[in-house]
Order: C-alpha cells, then sequence, then structure tokens
C-alpha cells in the first residue's frame, strides 16, 4: 500500500473505473492526464449545466432561478458535505481565487503584522501578499521546507510570535505532487490564535476533506479540477470563528440587507462573501459534482488516484532521461517530471498529438519553490480515479520514446 493511504482508504470500497467511464464523454476521445488543470466532468454535471440553461430560454432567469432554489440549496448541502461543514458556513463564488481573495482581503491585517506562508505557495496568494505589504506594511514570512520538501512544522513554530496574524498556505501545490501537512498547523494556528487560511484548490475531489480536524477559519477551492465541476465556479468555507469576526472585503445586496437610510447589517452565515449576480446552472452543476464524488467515496477516489500516480511514478522512474520531481511523504495524484534535453512545452504539445492531455507548470506560479530548487518548468500529469491503468502506461511508453530520442518527432 502506498505511503500516506489513510486506514479509511485501505477499505473503502473500489470504484467501477467502467462505470465512471461509461459516465464520462471524454474518456472515448482522449487520455486525460490534466486533471490539476480542469477534468473530464460526468455527463451529469454538463446536463445539469445544460438544461438549466434550457429552462432560462424558455421561462427567462429570474423565473427559473426561483423555480431552482431547491436545487441551489442541494449544492450548499453537498459541498458541506464533502467538507464536514455546516450549510451556512459554505459560500459559492465565481473561482477559487475570488473565494480565497474574499477571506484574505477581509481579514485585518495592520502595519508589521506577520503572515506566514509556505515556499510552495500558489502565485495568484502571494501577490496578495505582496500588494497588502505595499500599501498596508504587514510582513511576509516563508516557512522553510522539511527534507522531504514539506512544510516543515517544527520551523513554522519556531517563527511563531505575537506579531502573527495570519498563517496561509497550499494544501497541494500545483506544480508536484506532495500533500503537506496541514492539521498540524491547524494545530499551532489555534495555539498562537492566528488565522488560518487554506488554499485547497488540487485538494478537495481527490481525497478526504474535515474542516474541522484541518481547524481552518477559511478554506477555498474549485469546482473545474478534482471534483469534476464547470468551470467558473468555487467555494469558499468560513468557520464559526470567521463569521463572528471577519466582514468581507466588499459587500453588496446579497452580502448584506440596507435596513435603514444609514445603516446595514451583514449576513450572518457565510453567504455575506457571495454577491448577487451569479451562474445558476453551473452553481446547480457543481451540487451534481460534490453528491457524484460523495456517492463514490472520496477514501475510494484518494486510494485509487495514488495508486495511479505511483504506478506512473515508477515507470517513469525507470527512464534515464527522466527526472521526476515530486516531494512529501504522502504524493497525490500530481506527477511533475522533465525529459532532458526537450522543454516541457514541447513535450506537451509531442503527447497532444497522441491524443494525451498533460499540462506545464511554470516557475511563475511557484517561483519561491522552483527557483530554490533551479526548475524553470515541468511537464504536469494528474491523474484521476477514472484513467485506467492501460492508460498510464499509454502515458508512460510514450513519454519513454519521446525521451529516448532526446527529440520530438513531428
Amino acid at each position: 500500500m502506498n505511503a500516506g493511504i489513510t486506514a479509511a482508504a485501505q477499505a473503502a470500497p473500489d470504484i467501477d473505473v467502467l462505470a465512471v467511464r461509461a459516465d464520462t464523454p471524454g474518456c472515448k476521445h482522449v487520455l486525460h492526464f490534466n486533471n490539476a488543470g480542469a477534468a473530464l466532468p460526468p455527463r451529469a454535471v454538463t446536463d445539469a449545466v445544460l438544461q438549466y440553461t434550457a429552462r432560462e430560454a424558455l421561462i427567462g432567469g429570474y423565473e427559473a432561478a426561483e423555480a431552482a432554489v431547491g436545487e441551489m440549496q442541494s449544492t450548499y448541502d453537498a459541498l458541506a458535505t464533502l467538507l464536514g461543514a455546516g450549510r451556512h458556513q459554505i459560500a459559492l463564488i465565481e473561482n477559487a481565487t475570488r473565494a480565497w481573495d474574499m477571506a484574505f482581503y477581509g481579514i485585518p491585517l495592520a502595519r508589521g503584522e506577520r503572515i506566514l506562508t509556505c515556499r510552495s505557495e500558489y502565485a495568484s496568494n502571494y501577490l496578495a501578499y505582496l500588494q497588502v505589504r505595499r500599501h498596508r506594511g504587514v510582513r511576509i514570512g516563508v516557512i522553510p521546507d522539511n527534507e522531504y520538501g514539506e512544510l516543515d512544522v517544527a520551523a513554522a513554530a519556531r517563527l511563531m510570535d505575537k506579531d502573527v496574524k495570519l498563517i496561509a498556505i497550499t494544501h497541494v501545490p500545483t506544480n508536484g505532487g506532495l500533500v503537506n501537512p496541514v492539521e498540524a498547523i491547524g494545530q499551532l494556528a489555534r495555539s498562537a490564535s492566528c488565522y488560518y487560511l487554506l488554499d485547497a484548490c488540487q485538494s478537495v475531489g481527490q481525497m478526504p476533506i474535515d474542516v474541522g480536524a484541518i481547524g481552518c477559519d477559511f478554506l477555498s477551492s474549485t469546482g473545474r479540477k478534482f471534483l469534476r465541476g464547470p468551470r467558473g465556479t468555487g467555494f469558499l468555507y468560513a468557520s464559526d470563528r470567521a463569521l463572528a469576526e471577519i466582514e468581507p472585503p466588499f459587500i453588496d445586496g446579497r452580502a448584506a440587507t440596507w435596513t435603514a437610510a444609514d445603516t446595514f447589517e451583514l449576513r450572518s452565515d457565510a453567504r455575506r462573501f457571495e454577491n448577487w449576480e451569479f451562474n445558476w446552472a453551473t452553481r446547480i452543476a457543481l451540487g451534481v459534482a460534490a453528491r457524484y464524488a460523495s456517492a463514490l467515496g472520496l477514501a475510494a477516489i484518494w486510494r485509487r488516484v495514488q495508486a495511479l500516480a505511483e504506478r506512473l511514478r515508477s515507470q517513469l522512474a525507470r527512464l534515464p532521461q527522466v527526472e521526476l520531481h515530486d516531494q512529501g511523504r504522502t504524493r497525490c495524484a500530481i506527477v511533475s517530471f522533465a525529459c532532458r534535453g526537450i522543454d516541457p512545452p514541447a513535450v506537451k504539445a509531442a503527447l497532444a498529438r497522441a491524443r494525451i492531455n498533460v499540462s506545464v507548470t511554470d516557475a511563475e506560479w511557484t517561483r519561491i519553490d522552483m527557483d530554490g530548487r533551479g526548475i524553470p518548468a515541468l511537464v504536469r500529469a494528474s491523474v484521476h480515479y477514472y484513467n485506467t491503468e492501460e492508460e498510464v502506461d499509454e502515458l508512460a511508453a510514450t513519454v519513454a520514446a519521446l525521451s529516448s530520442a532526446n527529440s520530438i518527432p513531428e
């Protein structure tokens, strides 16, 4: 059994791969290993988008929304179930970056106070830190990695002092296979009474998530990646502490009620972080995706994606011209590698000609980590439970042919 797989995952029932592939039309057309970018959606998800959009066209947008209030409520329930949260703690937001922004920019950071983050922090998040440093005079501290490439919890504890107002980290980095020790960081944040913001874009949908066990004040994520929902969907979890203490950076008529000419009242639930206008079709479909994942079981999904990723790593590791760059003791569905003498974009293009989808992760997206390791870019292959062992083998064989030739055939 792979390192990092829990007892619950080991005991989870197997996924019926043939059935989920039959639910996934894209499986007939491509070998899709770009799930960390955007996964192939199940038919039920795309059907939900199309059916709701058709309903709007027939009866009107407001009227369709009034008829679908129950469906929308079920999306909140489905995401709450997925995260181990309450419905009142879930906000639906147009993407994960904006969800993260609504939490981050609402936290009252003052001059001299510190943000602690990780070396593998995502670019969009780190750019926000730099902006508040410029405008508010806050300080940024980067927690070192341990010998496994993970965020070093002991080093983080040594950096804690009275000025640390926020710990904000990424659960699974965009550029590799490691899983950061988020529960241990949660214990540290609680002991220091500082806020804890977790970017879970690459973890929700591929592994079990329990916000209570993690202990975060906020968790942001997306629909399009391992959850297999539509693009243009995101969500935010806010703890009861966060709801009691944090106001959104901006509000509208959904987030608050205009109670009198000079007063307003914020919503008491996480929907204070939402705005009034949104895409009903994709948010309803996001609920479909969340229920689909829950029905399969996140423990079973986690076990399968780890097994497929380790199968791919073991085959790539045998290739003399291929360098694997995944780190961490617990590794996930993302496999990052480089072919000596061939630029990652050229590898991606050659694989695309063979109907194999991968992506390229550039240093600009995880600047501190990749600059520190001297890596300008990597090929990122990310498996999901609907991939087969034969597809993994075909990807590895195609990479082997490209790397042995040390050039890209036209």
